[in-house]
């Protein structure tokens, strides 16, 4: 993949691509016949169903005064209507009646945008709509395979989406900002590597006999009771472009053969991680931990989202103030160290999308080294 050079990867670049697929909502969020209001990479969306369940996405604006479609009700089989003066629009945007008038001027549509469920998410394509290819959804097969288990929340970020990927693809943060759960002092001294192509990066790290910390060990006694002894801890991030990082996390009974592949000795989970921009300071952070052992246990499952949603507590304080920080000093370039260099890929792949996007707008052709 070609360099970007420096610019790419240290700028405090806030901006986001909108040739890609976000999520938009949990699917339990976007009711039958509710209407759901939410702001996806700068484009308010109201987001429903129709009667046969499929979801839709509208700009929340309707064509005649912009009054915002969320505030209106369902109609017929597809449709919504304006709460302001009654315009019905179907789920394709096109206005299908106006009150007081038998002519429907042509023009009378409110922009409709790709929609995909899958991964008990309603992603949404905010770009141009000829792209939107639904093959390049981010792969969280784990979200709703039989084999894995587990819950999440949503996390209303006051930052900018980058900053959560950031967090997420340096798990050395760990040691400072979680230390009574996850952090160790070995995340900070173990090796990493750091692979990549045009559209992912992945960032594994192994930790070989180790204590386990307070959150692995009660994992490892809710499978093995009574567990004892060292162990081997892994860590092996997936960013998928655009936003988009599963984490391949845990930890197995040291020696056992956990680096080489058999992790029967151990506990394994995925750390799914989501993140749409709502604008440039804020963002919709999607998470679940997903894990395949007890997989029948709700007590697991309940205790495990709860105990990872405080740890994500203290990471939304850190970016909160980061985000602070990053307004009152303008002018201050970030600086990066050798735990960054999956962070810096993450940033140059995402600056590509959107400097590509932008040639494009213009008109011009798109060089092979932005492509």
């Amino acid at each position: 993949m070609t360099d970007l050079g420096p610019a790419g990867a240290t700028a405090k670049n806030m901006a986001y691509p909108l040739d890609a697929w976000y999520v938009a909502a949990w699917d339990h969020e976007v009711g039958r016949r509710e209407i759901l209001a939410r702001t996806i990479a700068g484009t308010p969306l109201a987001l429903y169903r129709t009667e046969d369940g499929r979801p839709v996405a509208l700009a929340d604006a309707c064509w005649h005064r912009l009054a915002p479609l969320s505030m209106g009700t369902l109609v017929g089989a597809d449709g919504i209507q304006c709460p302001y003066h009654g315009l019905q629009f179907n789920s394709a945007g096109r206005c299908t009646h106006m009150p007081a008038q038998q002519t429907i001027n042509p023009s009378a549509m409110v922009a409709s945008y790709p929609v995909v469920e899958r991964h008990r998410f309603v992603w949404v394509w905010p770009g141009d709509p000829m792209l939107a290819d639904p093959s390049t959804i981010p792969d969280m097969f784990q979200m709703d395979s039989p084999d894995w288990a587990g819950d999440g929340r949503t996390i209303d970020v006051q930052a900018n989406y980058q900053l959560v990927l950031d967090n997420l693809m340096d798990l050395t943060h760990e040691e400072f900002v979680h230390s009574s759960s996850i952090g160790q002092d070995e995340l900070s001294e173990s090796d990493f590597v750091v692979t990549h192509d045009d559209r992912t990066v992945t960032v594994t790290r192994w930790m070989h006999d180790i204590d386990a910390p307070p959150f692995w060990l009660k994992n490892m006694r809710d499978k093995f009771p009574g567990f004892e002894g060292k162990v081997d801890r892994w860590q092996i991030i997936e960013f998928q472009a655009p936003s988009t990082i599963r984490i391949d996390v845990g930890v197995a009974k040291a020696g056992t053969g956990a680096p080489e592949g058999d992790r029967s000795q151990g506990v394994n989970g995925f750390v799914m991680n989501t993140i749409s921009p709502v604008d440039e300071r804020t963002a919709l952070y999607f998470w679940a931990f997903m894990r395949n052992y007890r997989l029948d246990s709700q007590l697991i499952t309940t205790q495990l989202r709860e105990g990872v949603h405080g740890v994500f507590g203290e990471d939304e304080a850190m970016l909160t103030a980061q985000q602070k920080a990053i307004e009152a000093n303008p002018g201050h370039e970030f600086y990066n160290l050798n735990i960054d260099a999956g962070g810096m890929w993450v940033r140059r792949i995402i600056q590509r999308m959107i400097e590509a996007e932008r040639i494009v707008a213009a008109g011009t052709a798109v060089p092979e080294a932005v492509r």
